[in-house]
């Protein structure tokens, strides 16, 4: 091996490292969303959390391209920007909150679990590549299995409306995901979710405003607040910034496959931060969809 040839690989292996750490400490702070969703599902209606995270993180990334000083996105760029803001700044937010006001953390982290292979699967139909029928058909089965998982914990129709709300999130987040990585090939990670919250702002803002309750914001509890700014500044804005950037730096299809620890990390804060209570059948259910996940890459 020439020393060309050696300083390419260490670079590519120093690359690769960087956008699993990067996406990993995403990961991580992800994980939270449905534990602080939570904590606001009393206060405030879903439409109310979806809107007033994004709103408020559009408003901070303000700052981040002025002192960047981030060069305006081509029109082309801004087109797939608006794509990439209905999963990330519309759907996902305003989904999760949903989810959260009829299941518990831990049923809505194992459904979140397909999150990982919907993201792989927007990828792959995003840069052209061309699965094989086997990889469809371990995908359609994860799909199943966490299907099934929901039927059997849904006792009354409530449950049903919050299993349909998160699905919903997985596809729209998935899309999402994969749009704002294929960007981040040509823009900064962290210019691609800025740029997609502010262009959104002509719709943010007014609704935001409509939504806005005066007595029902003075009486949120000082945990409600933290948990709307932590989804604010961090699940909408900050950990945006790293996760574009492994997904680039690694591949949407590799990358994406680190969220099979969400699940896991969600299902440890529901138990820690919410009090719920501990069974056999979520983690179970979590480890057969990280099984046909895993299988769906190796093939």
């Amino acid at each position: 091996m020439t020393q060309t040839n050696v300083a390419s690989f260490q670079e590519t292996k120093n690359q690769d490292l960087q956008a699993y750490f990067l996406g990993l400490i995403s990961v991580a702070a992800f994980a939270m969303t449905l534990p602080a969703a939570k904590m606001l599902a009393g206060d405030l209606s879903a439409l109310q959390v979806g809107f007033f995270r994004s709103v408020l993180a559009a408003f901070a990334a303000i700052p981040f391209l002025l002192i960047g000083r981030a060069k305006i996105p081509n029109r082309s760029q801004i087109k797939r920007m608006l794509l990439t803001s209905t999963g990330i700044v519309y759907g996902f937010p305003i989904l999760t909150a949903l989810g959260m006001q009829y299941v518990p953390v831990s049923h809505g982290g194992v459904v979140l679990a397909a999150l990982p292979l919907s993201t792989a699967i927007f990828g792959t139909l995003i840069t052209g590549t061309r699965p094989s029928k086997m990889f469809w058909a371990v995908s359609s089965l994860g799909f199943l299995v966490v299907m099934a998982y929901t039927v059997i914990k849904s006792n009354v129709s409530d449950i049903y409306i919050g299993d349909l709300a998160l699905l919903g999130a997985v596809l729209l987040a998935g899309f999402g995901y994969a749009q704002g990585g294929a960007l981040s090939k040509e823009l900064p990670g962290w210019q691609v979710m800025c740029w997609t919250l502010v262009i959104s702002l002509p719709v943010l803002l007014p609704v935001s405003l409509w939504l806005y309750d005066s007595q029902t914001i003075a009486n949120l509890p000082a945990q409600g607040v933290a948990a709307l700014l932590f989804l604010a500044l961090i699940n909408s804005l900050l950990g945006f910034f790293s996760w574009n950037r492994a997904l680039a730096l690694g591949g949407i299809q590799r990358i994406s496959q680190l969220q099979l620890l969400q699940p896991f990390f969600t299902f440890a804060f529901s138990i820690f931060l919410m009090g719920e209570l501990w069974n056999w059948l979520t983690p179970a259910v979590c480890a057969i969809v990280i099984v046909l996940v895993w299988l769906s890459k190796r093939i």
